[in-house]
């Protein structure tokens, strides 16, 4: 990706370039992560965000589906004992 400059506007925004919008599948309103290493701003769209959450969680569940449905049915399976 190449760079570009953008700016900061009134209110402290940043105005993000038309063609990094693009590329990252951003409009007006969508939620964005934000974060600060190395003296650097790093900005990605939340999506982006969550599924790198979900990839690497993925491996902590026992089997393929749903960590939801595995939490559930733990649940249900305590209610049943007390």
């Amino acid at each position: 990706m190449n760079v570009q400059r953008g700016k900061i506007v009134s209110g402290g925004r940043l105005l993000v370039p038309a063609e990094f919008r693009r590329v990252l599948g951003l409009s007006d309103g969508d939620a964005v992560v934000m974060e600060v290493s190395d003296n650097e701003l790093h900005v990605r769209p939340i999506k982006s965000a969550l599924r790198r959450i979900q990839h690497d969680l993925r491996r902590y569940a026992s089997a393929p589906g749903s960590v939801a449905d595995e939490l559930i049915a733990d649940r249900r399976a305590e209610a049943k004992r007390d």
